[in-house]
């Protein structure tokens, strides 16, 4: 899924694992000089984001990490914020920013969902079967859907 969301200090690149924070040269410059290289950030670190769309002024998409300090003060601390991308009004910059946020919350949705083992899952079936609450048939088409045959 590489799609990418440029701001004017940096760009979002969402990969199906995580976030990827790129930083150029502008994003150093208009960083205050802070702000360099890339910035991985798996979605499961994420745990909250905010959007503030662009008007008169700039807007910007910023990341909460766990045990992470996002900048609080609105759109000037953000320019700093190496969790942040800013982005002007320009073009349809408010709709591509909102997608991203979008696609974001709903990768961390998936993160948060508890893992479960094909294989205990086939075991509990078995369990349900052998006490009689299940069928060999139903056993069999859970298995495969379980399974994905």
């Amino acid at each position: 899924m590489n799609q990418e969301y440029k701001g004017y200090n940096g760009t979002i690149v969402l990969t199906d694992q995580a976030v990827i924070i790129k930083r150029g040269l502008k994003g150093f410059l208009l960083g205050g000089g802070t702000l360099r290289g890339d910035k991985t950030i798996p979605y499961s670190s994420i745990v909250a984001i905010q959007l503030k769309k662009a008007g008169m002024v700039a807007g910007y998409l910023q990341l909460t990490l766990k045990g992470g300090s996002e900048a609080k003060g609105g759109l000037f601390q953000s320019a700093g914020d190496e969790n942040s991308i800013n982005f002007h009004s320009w073009g349809d910059n408010n709709k591509k920013f909102e997608e991203a946020k979008k696609l974001i919350e709903e990768k961390i949705s998936n993160a948060s969902k508890p893992q479960t083992n094909p294989l205990d899952d086939i075991e509990k079936l078995s369990d349900l079967k052998n006490k009689g609450i299940i069928t060999q048939e139903e056993f069999d088409q859970k298995k495969k859907q379980i399974l994905g045959l």
